[in-house]
């Protein structure tokens, strides 16, 4: 295939057929752009306002989601498109290309914090990072009713894998969201608070479209399972919306029914690092624990002699994230227990 490079407006994602894009956003400070991946195929029954999009590095240093819908790039066949079906495997440009979690080598903004009033249209919200959340509005999200975000850790948190969502109050999207979220086939669907404000799966649950992100890894790495967890969710959500031809059946913990709803809706979940120090886990993820238990210790290497500080379960239930690397700083969720809820 021919990848074209193409501003916003001269993006076709509505006729027949299969196009590949480089989507050019003007550089911050270059003279040139940013190229964003997007491949787009539409189906003889594509609707309109109807579709799936699938994000991969929304952060810069996540790489099982850009990984996965690289190699469904391949195997997603045109004939066997109903609707409409876009993958954008790279969303963040500018964090991919420095391995960060916000855009650092430009203006330094975390782009799941940047779906935010004014995003790309304000003087003050003009940078890179939140032009790229202007794309998305004005360009997918009248096109969609289906999105998958892809996440991993980072170097911020090692993660029983998990698709994740929010409560939304719509009885009929909330069931269809966690069922889409089961078909990931991860150990855990994470349901989690809905305060911090620019996320994209909020956004888009405003929008009321069925949507469900992942932490599918940590550590700057790439991790099989998380990879596997992947592909199958997107291809599964593809299939069950109407958007592609095929049969699929459930894997991993979907198939054999032991996946575990955990929910972080509430502060008593975070344990938070009082102090600048080295982490030291005492517990896997995904080890149930009950509250006021130890799950890890915090050392600080300027008072050698201290005891370390016991970083404790703050509610029963099961470790879901704890703190990827050794030196974290104050204020940083060192730990992350879920509630069980089912």
């Amino acid at each position: 295939m021919t990848r074209v490079v193409a501003r916003p407006d001269r993006l076709d994602l509505d006729s027949p057929g299969r196009r590949d894009y480089w989507v050019a956003l003007e550089h911050d400070s270059i003279w040139g752009d940013h190229l964003i991946p997007l491949t787009v195929w539409v189906g003889p029954e594509a609707a309109e306002g109807r579709g799936l999009v699938a994000f991969g590095s929304n952060h810069g240093n996540e790489y099982e989601g850009p990984i996965a819908l690289k190699h469904l790039l391949r195997t997603i066949r045109l004939e066997d498109v109903r609707g409409r079906i876009i993958f954008i495997p790279v969303l963040n440009p500018s964090a991919f290309r420095s391995g960060t979690r916000e855009s650092r080598l430009d203006d330094g903004v975390n782009l799941n914090r940047a779906f935010v009033d004014g995003a790309g249209v304000t003087p003050a919200l003009a940078g890179i990072t939140h032009r790229v959340a202007a794309f998305v509005r004005q360009r997918i999200w009248p096109r969609v009713h289906t999105v998958i975000d892809l996440h991993a850790g980072g170097d911020v948190a090692r993660f029983a894998l998990c698709a994740n969502y929010h409560r939304v109050d719509d009885p009929a999207l909330a069931r269809e969201i966690e069922e889409t979220a089961r078909w990931f086939g991860t150990p855990c669907l994470m349901v989690y608070q809905n305060l911090t404000p620019g996320l994209l799966p909020s956004e888009a649950e405003r929008l009321v479209k069925i949507t469900v992100g992942t932490e599918l890894g940590w550590g700057r790495a790439v991790n099989v399972e998380g990879v596997r967890y992947a592909k199958h969710g997107v291809l599964a959500a593809a299939i069950r919306q109407g958007q592609l031809r095929g049969e699929i059946e459930p894997i991993g913990y979907h198939r054999a029914g032991t996946q575990r709803v955990l929910e972080m809706i509430d502060r008593d979940c975070f344990t938070v690092a009082p102090f600048d120090g080295h982490y030291e886990p005492l517990v896997e993820c995904g080890t149930s624990v009950r509250r006021g238990e130890a799950v890890g210790l915090l050392h600080d290497f300027d008072h050698i002699d201290m005891d370390p500080w016991p970083a404790v379960a703050g509610v029963d239930g099961v470790v879901l994230a704890q703190a990827w690397a050794a030196p974290v700083p104050r204020g940083q969720h060192i730990v992350v227990v879920a509630r069980v809820a089912s």
